[in-house]
């Protein structure tokens, strides 16, 4: 099994690990009904995408 030649100190360590964060996703207003989306996806409030209707939203009946 392969043991490693030094300790890597507590600073190297630290430093190595520090790009693991997690990053905010970016969100876009939709044009038709202003919901926040993420971009390049159809809005899943309105069907829309680009100011076209690409799924029509079924209402839900009772």
């Amino acid at each position: 099994m392969a043991v490693p030649a030094r300790k890597i100190s507590k600073t190297s360590g630290r430093m190595r690990r520090t790009h693991y964060k997690l990053e905010a996703t970016n969100t876009v207003k939709c044009t038709n009904c202003g919901a926040s989306i993420k971009p390049h996806r159809i809005c899943p409030e309105c069907g829309f995408y680009k100011g076209k209707e690409v799924t029509k939203k079924e209402e839900a009946t009772k």
